[in-house]
């Protein structure tokens, strides 16, 4: 190679280097575009007051986006999660009211505690089935949770012909009071919605980071065969993706009918597109294999805060849709390109170094 040759392949490199940082990076950036967007288009934007309620916006996507993240990194989707959602409150509404009826005019009420137990247990008894669909019956993960979006849907409606379980205030002699704290509460000046999402974003990034778990996720979705030839468990690691998946959004319909006070079967409705979106714009490839909570709560925050941002400058709604759309599609778009291009420069060092 001659010195010329070698000073431009060394300056294709840098460039290439850089726009493949820069494309790492591209989370940070387009977080820090929208908040320097809104906070001059619209008044009030950056207020504490605002702040803390697109937090809480936010974290509602974010807990659905994290389990989604695991998922999406062992090469899978769960399109059920906004069905859980809306399954989940209306357990939780069910029991708060009706409780459940065994028969001979015998009815057992639960408190609240127990109710919260219960339906996280069904959030994670629905992925737990959404997992033994895919591993033991070879379902493709689309076409499963698809059924299971429809299937809990319906459910959801069956469980009350389609009204809504309201006034979840409970009853004294009962013990179900006390419902409202999951959604109003606060800690030193935070609301509980929040806190909830630090403890869960720390233990989902304990886990990826820091177990054997963790490590055998990413490995699943870097290559399944390789992973299954060394001896990972490739079903186990799938089934807890989809276990940790139905847990978090049942998490996110006890909240969401803590804030309202009151369960509709309609709730969480498209919650699985902004949970995708989230993951991807966050760095989690469609591919699998890559991406990391951080990332995937920065995802959620750009999500929120556009959707906020739009809302406070008065843009129709219709809008806001197609430029979530569009947001998605960049984001995608961005992913295959930074692919390409980390390949692109292993080959050329490849080359140098030969």
């Amino acid at each position: 190679m001659t010195e010329a040759a070698g000073r431009l392949n060394g300056k294709g490199m840098s460039g290439a280097a850089l726009a493949l940082h820069l494309m790492k990076l591209r989370t940070f950036i387009a977080l820090f575009a929208v908040l320097v967007f809104f906070s001059l288009a619209a008044p009030n934007f950056l207020s504490t007051a605002n702040l803390i309620l697109m937090s809480k916006h936010v974290a509602l996507n974010a807990l659905l986006a994290i389990g989604m993240t695991f998922v999406i990194i062992t090469g899978g989707i769960d399109l059920s999660v906004g069905s859980i959602v809306g399954l989940c409150g209306m357990v939780a509404g069910g029991l708060i009211l009706n409780g459940i009826d065994l028969g001979f005019g015998y009815t057992v009420f639960f408190n609240v505690p127990e109710i919260i137990l219960i339906t996280l247990a069904v959030g994670v008894g629905i992925g737990i089935i959404n997992g033994l669909l895919i591993t033991r019956l070879n379902v493709a993960p689309f076409i499963a949770t698809l059924g299971s979006l429809y299937v809990m849907r319906g459910l959801a409606l069956l469980s009350s012909d389609g009204a809504t379980f309201a006034n979840l205030v409970g009853r004294p002699e009962y013990g179900t009071t006390g419902f409202a704290t999951l959604g109003a509460g606060s800690i030193l000046g935070l609301p509980l919605t929040i806190w909830i999402l630090i403890a869960v974003a720390l233990a989902a990034a304990y886990i990826a980071g820091r177990t054997p778990l963790g490590r055998h996720i990413f490995a699943v979705g870097g290559n399944e065969r390789a992973a299954g030839l060394s001896g990972i468990r490739v079903n186990r690691v799938k089934m807890f993706v989809y276990m940790f998946s139905g847990f978090c959004a049942a998490l996110v319909g006890l909240i969401i009918s803590s804030q309202l006070m009151a369960s509709h079967p309609a709730t969480g409705e498209t919650f699985e597109l902004n949970a995708i979106a989230a993951a991807v714009l966050g760095g989690t490839s469609m591919s699998g294999g890559r991406g990391t909570i951080g990332g995937t709560i920065i995802g959620a925050f750009v999500i929120g805060i556009l959707s906020d941002g739009l809302v406070m400058m008065g843009v129709s709604s219709f809008w806001q849709t197609v430029i979530k759309g569009i947001v998605i599609i960049a984001a995608v778009v961005v992913d295959q390109a930074q692919r390409k291009l980390q390949q692109r420069v292993v080959l050329r060092q490849m080359a140098g170094e030969g």
